[in-house]
């Protein structure tokens, strides 16, 4: 009877169609100093992280997660580059020249972006992000609570996929190359490898 019941439900179950709704219009500012938007990077593959540079663990293991994968997709000749954007969610102490400097640590390729609180909160709520400041100690410090997660976005701007934090830097290098691999041939996009310009 269980077996008939689950079979019932199973057979009653709404099919999901269609693409999760994430994603969205950002406006921020780099580490050059430069105003960015989703925009500057349509026709290329991105991967976008939010965190914070005074982060003590998370950030930093998910950084070099990140940058593994991204050297693999590089490295990769059958795949398209792909630009990791880390967007921090503290930018009252993480300006673009503070952030320029904590990404060059990790990877010359990664571009980081800041904006006003409100900038910030915009592109967050894009992507369902949550964070939330903790008090601050004796010395002023504090930590952002926040979703470990980093975003996948395609060409066309549009939200791919994503990796929690308990994905390891293969498990991103395999999804990144699936969704890559399967948009390639959607597109009659043969494969010789073109560089694109970082930025």
């Amino acid at each position: 009877m269980k077996e008939e019941s689950r079979r019932v439900v199973t057979k009653n179950r709404p099919i999901s169609v269609g693409k999760a709704d994430l994603g969205g219009d950002w406006e921020l500012i780099d580490q050059e100093g430069n105003k960015k938007t989703n925009s500057d990077y349509k026709g290329q593959w991105v991967i976008l992280y939010f965190g914070f540079s005074f982060c003590p663990d998370v950030c930093p293991e998910q950084m070099e997660k990140l940058v593994e994968a991204v050297d693999r997709i590089d490295d990769d000749k059958s795949l398209p580059n792909v630009t990791p954007i880390f967007i921090t969610l503290d930018p009252d102490r993480d300006t673009p020249a503070h952030l320029g400097r904590y990404v060059k640590e990790f990877s010359p390729k990664i571009i980081a972006m800041s904006g006003s609180k409100e900038e910030i909160a915009r592109a967050a709520k894009a992507y369902r992000i949550y964070y939330s400041a903790g008090p601050k100690d004796e010395d002023n410090d504090y930590i952002v609570d926040h979703s470990i997660i980093s975003y996948l976005v395609n060409p066309d701007g549009e939200f791919t996929e994503y990796f929690g934090q308990n994905k390891t830097a293969s498990e991103v290098f395999n999804g990144c190359k699936d969704h890559m691999e399967r948009w390639n041939k959607q597109h009659g996009i043969s494969v010789p490898k073109v560089s694109t310009a970082k930025g």
